[in-house]
């Protein structure tokens, strides 16, 4: 009954699963993952991507260029649109704004119209966004309103962000996925959105191979850990686990449109 809705498969290191990808996707499937949504940040690997999604039929993925990239090749409306009508393309992203790796009042205008070209391919294409939101959430979140962005809707992926951030994402239709951060002793502010969150809003990831929830943080991330965010979010909200699993189960079937 677990879901977990961002992870990069195409990134995590085999080594400790003998170089075998359909053994680390059982580690996941014994602890009851049932569903894993493998994200695309590039398009050189999209193909990479899409193929581990068409071998397994418990895997989607999506299409999109990481805001942060600037090598390689820049996604035309037209070109995301070919990409997305793949089978098994469930979403344009990751996407959004990152401001983090770069100098203040250098000019983003690059990533912001990157990100706008990105949202007009999801309305066109009726499938959710999958939003990277770091140091840039006024802007990211004007952008969404003025590409009206609700008009499809998507989640706000890792959110690691205070409940009046939240509020405005959610006025605009969007998901709130947590990641191993909620399960951080330092994360305050995220877990007071864990328990404010409206059910039917909350999606649950790994964004593995990065940010491994406790116990294992500082590890390599893997997917059969958003157990643990799983647990994290149940306890927060003082509910069952098995609750948590039902409702982000339910959510992820909605947001993406899948019969499962």
């Amino acid at each position: 009954m677990l879901i977990d809705s961002h992870c990069h498969l195409d990134k995590v290191d085999l080594k400790p699963f003998g170089n075998d990808i359909n053994t680390m996707l059982d580690n996941a499937r014994e602890v009851g993952v049932s569903q894993f949504l493998c994200v695309a940040i590039d398009l050189e690997h999209f193909d990479d991507v899409h193929q581990l999604a068409l071998a397994h039929d418990d895997i989607h993925c999506s299409v999109g260029l990481h805001p942060v990239y600037q090598d390689g090749e820049e996604p035309t409306y037209e070109r995301l649109l070919e990409l997305a009508s793949q089978p098994k393309v469930i979403a344009i992203g990751e996407t959004g704004l990152d401001y983090f790796h770069f100098k203040e009042n250098e000019d983003m205008t690059w990533q912001q119209e990157r990100f706008r070209i990105h949202i007009r391919a999801a309305i066109t294409t009726g499938k959710p966004l999958i939003i990277h939101m770091r140091n840039a959430k006024e802007d990211t979140l004007r952008i969404l309103a003025e590409e009206n962005a609700q008009d499809v809707g998507g989640v706000m992926h890792c959110f690691a962000e205070d409940w009046e951030t939240a509020k405005q994402a959610l006025a605009l239709g969007f998901y709130i996925s947590f990641s191993g951060i909620v399960t951080f002793n330092s994360a305050k502010t995220l877990q007071d959105v864990a328990r404010q969150m409206p059910e039917d809003k909350i999606l649950i990831e790994t964004d593995s191979p990065w940010l491994a929830p406790a116990p294992h943080r500082g590890k390599p991330n893997q997917p059969a850990y958003v157990s643990h965010v799983a647990d994290k979010v149940a306890e927060l909200r003082g509910v069952d686990v098995e609750f948590i699993q039902q409702l982000t189960h339910a959510n992820y079937k909605r947001l993406f449109k899948l019969a499962i």
